[in-house]
């Protein structure tokens, strides 16, 4: 049976944060951000070993203790100025372990509150699928298209649009040649639809947020604390 990896390229300086620590190691419920997106994947009983992709000249990963993440955890510094770039440093990592059809799930270190019900949603319905998915929500809020100076110049019909989310699972061989033939696409499904081919879109929700703006961080928190209930200590979600 196919295995199920992960990779988390995380070597972004999250420059719309207006922050200058890193979003990925901002705290939130306790925790640097990050911890909380690695948990999620690192707990799940389908995944068998995450790795995280990070700068070379990173200087905040060791000033945490990461050992509670336990040891399907591994760190890779050789992440790129592109996501595409630390992506496939996170497959050459793989490589290794990884065989040719065994599933690789590339999720965004600013996305903390991803839950495991999407990550048993994405790994049941895609078990069989040909091409591989994507979580993703279809577009709820009229969509505007600007013009020059910033004013409305057209309502865009929103039927048949979705937004994408991560993680986006792919078999390993698959991504690897994807993103081998287009380097600069802003996502995995990018590559694997330059290759002619249709990922499948998997529903998530909107919990599944990523952390952008400084007001997401509020969002985010407050989502992980309502899964734990009103009596929950914050330490829990450690």
């Amino acid at each position: 049976m196919a295995r199920h990896y992960a990779i988390v390229p995380a070597a972004g300086s999250g420059s719309r944060f207006g922050s200058d620590t890193p979003k990925q190691y901002l705290p939130l419920a306790g925790q640097p951000l990050i911890h909380h997106t690695l948990a999620a994947l690192c707990r799940h009983p389908a995944i068998d070993r995450v790795w995280v992709v990070l700068s070379p000249g990173d200087e905040w990963w060791r000033e945490y203790d990461w050992s509670a993440l336990g040891p399907k955890l591994e760190t890779v510094f050789h992440g790129g100025a592109t996501r595409a770039q630390s992506v496939a440093s996170g497959l050459r990592a793989a490589q290794m372990a990884a065989a040719e059809d065994d599933w690789v799930l590339v999720h965004d270190a600013a996305r903390p509150c991803l839950a495991a019900a999407m990550i048993d949603a994405l790994v049941a319905e895609l078990a069989d699928d040909p091409v591989g998915g994507i979580l993703a929500v279809p577009v709820a809020d009229t969509l505007k298209r600007a013009d020059v100076q910033q004013r409305a110049a057209a309502t865009v019909p929103r039927d048949g649009l979705w937004q994408a989310q991560t993680p986006q699972m792919f078999r390993y061989g698959t991504l690897c040649r994807a993103l081998a033939a287009s380097p600069d696409v802003t996502d995995e499904a990018g590559a694997i639809e330059a290759l002619g081919l249709k990922p499948r879109l998997v529903k998530g929700d909107a919990s599944n947020l990523k952390v952008t703006y400084p007001a997401d961080l509020s969002l985010a928190e407050a989502i992980l604390r309502s899964r734990l209930g009103p009596r929950a200590a914050l330490g829990a979600l450690a």
